[in-house]
């Protein structure tokens, strides 16, 4: 399949609406600008563990461990969302998702801050904002974004995906800054007004529908999803989902573990902090540069690209031990990660009808966010068996040779069914 073919329903998609042209360029811009805020403050409450982990743990007076479970949680809540929302959104739109999401990110805040009970905290932040609130700014977003944009398609989603690591690098500092001067509880009151201000205006950017949900054409059975590249659907999503299961765990090595690695070589983790700063600094700069490379080349070609590139700096890690090494190997890093993720999405575009996009994106997303999980946790636990990160890398490089090959096969079945 061609670049070109990469959009076989541009034709059949864009704006629409009463005084906007058919598939208005501004409107769409409009509408990416919209999601990347979306994202941005939409993921706000996911930093909300980490950030706060310390002092909440300590008011509740449970462990350290058990005051990571309302991060894991969440995570859980916001892949299973981000499916859920997804179909939902494939049916109806993504007003009544985002219109979801708006009220409950500021509902499950206020709700954490004034818990008195460990569960109550757990159960807000995971089920309201996570299950409920964030993830209808993630996945569901990209989706809905897809269908706006046909030629640049790649790079508007690049540039609406690159909200996570945007506010990873702004939340986590104002965050900070709220703790300190007006304790959690105020913090997370003060973030959910922040989060009902901007996220409910946005939303209603969102109030049109894609033209294939108003559309009488019957996109969803054209011939050309019935086989994709020979498979079924549901092997190919299958294949896709393995995929990233492997090239984000991978992934989470470096990201998970880098203040810990850098403090084992007799650093500061002020050091290592700086590195992953610079990881997710110039994971922006490659997802947009990765987008733009897919409207070219398509998802797969620009996946196998990322991947390769992701495995070399990740070998890279395990022979240097320089501090100036050690910055120069996460920046490179960030380039050669930051637009693995978003491929993915233009896969699922590629080989799956408009109106399975939602859903199907969540799906494959939310593996991603299952190899983050397992990634990172491995990584720890090769850690304490053998005392060393080396075999910690060893395994995410070994991860990273399966996704190389599941997505050179893809590129390889491409070719064939062109």
């Amino acid at each position: 399949m061609s670049s070109k073919d990469e959009y076989p329903l541009q034709a059949l998609e864009g704006a629409t609406g009463p005084g906007l042209k058919h598939g208005s360029p501004t409107y769409a811009i409009i509408r990416m600008i919209a999601g990347l805020l979306l994202m941005t403050v939409g993921t706000a409450s996911m930093y909300v563990g980490m950030v706060g982990l310390k002092p909440i743990a300590l008011e509740f007076e449970v462990s350290r461990s058990l005051g990571s479970v309302p991060y894991a949680l969440f995570m859980v809540g916001y892949g299973f969302g981000g499916i859920l929302l997804g179909r939902i959104a494939d049916k109806f739109g993504i007003f009544f998702p985002l219109l979801l999401g708006s009220l409950s990110v500021p509902l499950g805040l206020y709700l954490a801050s004034i818990s008195n009970e460990y569960w109550q905290y757990i159960a807000a932040l995971c089920l309201l904002t996570g299950l409920l609130g964030s993830s209808a700014t993630f996945s569901p977003v990209v989706a809905d974004i897809s269908h706006w944009f046909t030629r640049k398609r790649g790079l508007a989603l690049s540039i609406v995906i690159s909200g996570s690591y945007l506010a990873g690098a702004v939340w986590p500092p104002i965050l900070q800054l709220f703790f300190d001067d007006h304790g959690w509880r105020t913090s997370l009151q003060l973030v959910a007004i922040i989060s009902l201000c901007l996220m409910l205006p946005l939303s209603l950017i969102f109030l049109k529908k894609p033209k294939h949900l108003i559309s009488e054409n019957k996109i969803d059975e054209d011939n050309r999803f019935i086989s994709p590249l020979g498979f079924s659907p549901k092997t190919l999503q299958t294949v896709i989902c393995c995929a990233g299961i492997g090239c984000c765990v991978a992934m989470s090595m470096p990201q998970v573990h880098i203040v810990s690695y850098t403090t084992d070589l007799g650093f500061s983790a002020q050091r290592g902090a700086e590195m992953l700063s610079l990881m997710l600094g110039f994971g922006i700069i490659s997802r947009l540069i990765s987008g733009f490379i897919s409207d070219h080349i398509g998802g797969a070609k620009t996946l196998l690209i990322g991947s390769a590139l992701q495995g070399s700096v990740l070998a890279a890690f395990l022979g240097s031990d320089s501090l100036t090494g050690l910055y120069i190997i996460s920046a490179c890093f960030g380039l050669a990660q930051g637009g693995v993720v978003p491929s993915y999405a233009i896969i699922i575009r590629t080989y799956f009808p408009p109106g399975q996009a939602g859903w199907r994106i969540g799906l494959s997303l939310f593996f991603t966010i299952i190899g983050m999980a397992i990634g990172g946790w491995g990584a720890g636990a090769l850690y304490d068996l053998t005392g060393s990160y080396e075999v910690s890398f060893i395994n995410a490089l070994a991860f990273n040779v399966i996704n190389f090959l599941i997505v050179g096969f893809l590129v390889i079945r491409a070719r064939k069914y062109k």
